[in-house]
């Protein structure tokens, strides 16, 4: 009955995120950390890539090489700039939408223009960050990212967030797991804050009406460790 709960509250919490499949079946794990994601886990080839910052870019536009670009580096914001185009807004795009896109702008130019968009090198990756933070969202993971400079990101919490019931959710190996932890117990040392990685999910718990991991929250009141909880699909 718990698992079953945990998971529909979760699936309700991620509004803002991809949707997670209801799960009927929890195991709680010995291990006190989440597993490391492997390459396969983290580059998702099954999904269609959205564009992020750094992320460099061939476009072409058929017919007319003036405006070929083999190399065109997205900056950090998410933008690149394209002729006839101006500054377009490609982070959180496909390269299919962002070739839409600039077909439309350079229309006025180039007759029945034929735009390709491909990704040459991927260096972004992003994350979820959901639930009681001031700013939920999708968030690039650039250099080494842990649970505190992720919600960070997300400009920290709001004032309704429970610091003691923030999950993290994360695919490894096509199993789903989840891990609990306690932002004030991290912040005060009690462990350490743990190492976040592209397509986590991240919610952080809302205090009361959101409280999705109560039951485990009930079973240990006080959280000196992560709980890590594998769950079934």
């Amino acid at each position: 009955m718990f698992g079953a709960f945990l998971a529909l509250s979760a699936a309700g919490a991620c509004s803002h995120g991809p949707a997670l499949t209801p799960r009927t079946q929890l195991q709680v794990l010995t291990q006190q950390e989440l597993p490391t994601p492997n390459l396969q886990d983290l580059v998702q080839p099954s999904r269609n890539f959205v564009i992020g910052p750094y992320d460099k870019l061939s476009i072409d536009v058929y017919g007319t090489d003036d405006l070929k670009r083999e190399r065109i580096e997205v900056d950090g914001s998410g933008q690149v700039q394209f002729p006839f185009a101006g500054t377009l807004q490609a982070g959180g795009k496909t390269p299919k939408e962002l070739a839409e896109v600039i077909t439309a702008r350079i229309s006025k130019y180039v007759r029945d223009p034929q735009v390709t968009v491909n990704l040459i090198e991927a260096t972004s990756s992003a994350i979820t960050v959901d639930g009681q933070v001031k700013k939920p969202g999708l968030y690039p993971v650039i250099g080494r990212m842990t649970l505190n400079r992720s919600i960070a990101s997300a400009e920290g919490l709001s004032d309704f967030a429970k610091v003691e019931e923030v999950v993290v959710f994360r695919t490894v190996g096509g199993k789903d797991y989840a891990a609990l932890y306690d932002l004030a117990a991290i912040r005060r040392g009690a462990y350490a804050d743990p190492e976040i990685f592209a397509n986590d999910i991240i919610v952080v718990g809302d205090s009361p009406s959101r409280r999705f991991m109560h039951d485990l929250v009930t079973i240990a009141p006080t959280l000196v460790a992560p709980i890590v909880t594998i769950l079934a699909r």
